[in-house]
């Protein structure tokens, strides 16, 4: 299979409504089956099922060895646990944010599980390129309630979940699609939920007319699409080729121990039928003798055909082929013993590959907040309406913080601090901002000046308890 990323849905349409969505539908759904194939085939590859499965031999067929090396699930596993280190998080954006829903938002977070759903996401970005997030209220939720939070995130599964875009400059969003099927009455339905910004229709089976056509209460899509990069690629299928490379050097490896153990015998000047040879194979020995034609001896040999496969050369490209997987990934290099990879400074860094792994997830963290803030725009408008007013954050108000390295070079970072706060010509909260040491600045640097003030005010009023003790005395 040619992969080269899932195509993005767009149609040359610049609004959904009653009178041509059907139309839409017709155009959309066969671009999403096509990526719906490719990501199965990710998914499956994901899991192990893998082209060496599959693999045929026709010399000495007995000995067919099929080795899956899942470097696909340590490439996903790495990239998906770099780029959420930690749990995403919602800072201020300025100081006149109100500490206590921002605090509020952050529950509803952890009430909505965030973080493993942004682990699901992330997942599924790195297999297929693409995840699929969909926002809607909260139905257990009730004003003042401190166990839910007023809206629920789902993560959908790419394959029965996508966004169709215009075809005019800019691609805007005009749609979002949901795909179920359900047992209803003891029937297999299959229905189809098309959201637009201002409508919401419903189909079953694929017929031509909606059996549902409502107005959208939210006001916008609900299906939010997080790419892993503009060309919507996975993290493992630009090095798809050299994975089963591998699965089929190691597997050719293996049948080269088992062939040379396994060796064919030759049998010179030796006639011996096929029930001598199966006693053969069962006593371990035969007795022969040599013969002659009266004029000379013709000796007799029993001997094995074999050729060892040179064992060091094959894992020299095994590691050749790991090392460009690695390279092209932007995955760090394995510790070989040779380096001090203990070592958290910057050169070391550098070498070790770290620099490129965090140029990549940098570049997939911008991609990732994009979406993040079209979902959090809808989160915000749920939250405020379902509060009845009561919560009041905007979008501009929040910034979306990813705290993966944090505390790499921290005495580096902490030493940076104290220069900046040392000088004269630096304002202190330029200082928490620059020296990277922080996950939000703003609130480090609040709590440090309240702090700081505390302290003053307490050294003032021990300095009077001190006068007036003397005093008495």
């Amino acid at each position: 299979m040619s992969l080269t990323g899932r195509r993005k849905i767009i149609v040359p349409y610049t609004e959904i409504n009653s009178s041509n969505v059907q139309n839409i539908l017709n155009l959309a759904l066969p671009i999403h089956l096509t990526n719906v194939q490719e990501m199965s085939y990710l998914y499956n590859y994901y899991k192990g099922i893998q082209p060496i499965l599959a693999r045929k031999k026709e010399v000495r067929p007995e000995i067919l060895n099929k080795i899956v090396v899942n470097l696909a699930q340590e490439i996903v596993s790495f990239k998906t646990g770099y780029l959420l280190w930690k749990p995403i998080q919602y800072v201020a954006r300025k100081e006149d944010v109100e500490k206590e829903d921002l605090a509020l938002l952050g529950d509803y977070a952890v009430d909505d599980c965030k973080d493993s759903k942004d682990k699901k996401l992330a997942n599924d970005q790195s297999i297929c390129g693409v995840g699929e997030l969909f926002i809607r209220p909260n139905p257990k939720y009730y004003v003042g309630s401190e166990d839910e939070a007023p809206y629920e995130t789902i993560v959908a599964d790419p394959r029965m979940a996508f966004a169709i875009y215009s075809s005019e400059v800019g691609n805007k969003k005009i749609g979002g699609v949901l795909l179920d099927v359900r047992m209803e009455n003891g029937n297999l339905i299959y229905k189809c939920q098309v959201f637009t910004d201002t409508e919401y229709f419903e189909f079953e089976n694929n017929a031509p007319n909606p059996v549902v056509a409502k107005e959208n209460v939210l006001g916008q899509i609900p299906v939010v699409e997080y790419p892993l990069n503009e060309d919507r690629l996975g993290d493992f299928e630009i090095v798809e080729p050299l994975l089963n490379a591998i699965n089929l050097t190691i597997s050719n490896q293996l049948d080269g121990v088992e062939q040379f153990i396994q060796a064919l015998m030759v049998f010179k000047n030796v006639d011996i039928d096929k029930d001598s040879f199966r006693q053969l194979k069962e006593l371990g020995a035969i007795k022969i003798k040599d013969n002659t034609d009266g004029t000379k001896t013709i000796e007799a040999n029993v001997s094995y055909l074999n050729q060892e496969l040179n064992q060091t050369q094959v894992n020299s490209l095994v590691k050749v082929l790991c090392q460009f997987v690695r390279e092209i990934v932007g995955m760090p290099a394995q510790a070989d013993g040779t380096t001090n990879d203990g070592s958290n400074n910057g050169a070391q860094v550098l070498k070790g590959g770290w620099y490129s792994a965090e140029a990549r997830t940098s570049n997939t963290e911008m991609i990732f907040k994009k979406s993040e803030k079209e979902s959090l725009k809808i989160i915000l408008y749920i939250c405020n309406v379902m509060t009845l007013g009561a919560f009041n954050l905007k979008l501009s108000d929040l910034e979306i913080k990813f705290t993966r390295r944090n505390y790499e070079d921290i005495l580096a970072k902490a030493q940076v601090l104290v220069q900046l706060l040392q000088t004269n010509k630096v304002a202190p909260r330029l200082a928490f901002a620059t020296c990277g040491l922080f996950a939000d600045p703003d609130q480090a640097y609040e709590e440090s000046r309240l702090y700081v003030e505390d302290l003053r005010n307490l050294t003032a009023q021990q300095a009077i308890n001190i006068a007036n003790e003397n005093q008495d005395n």
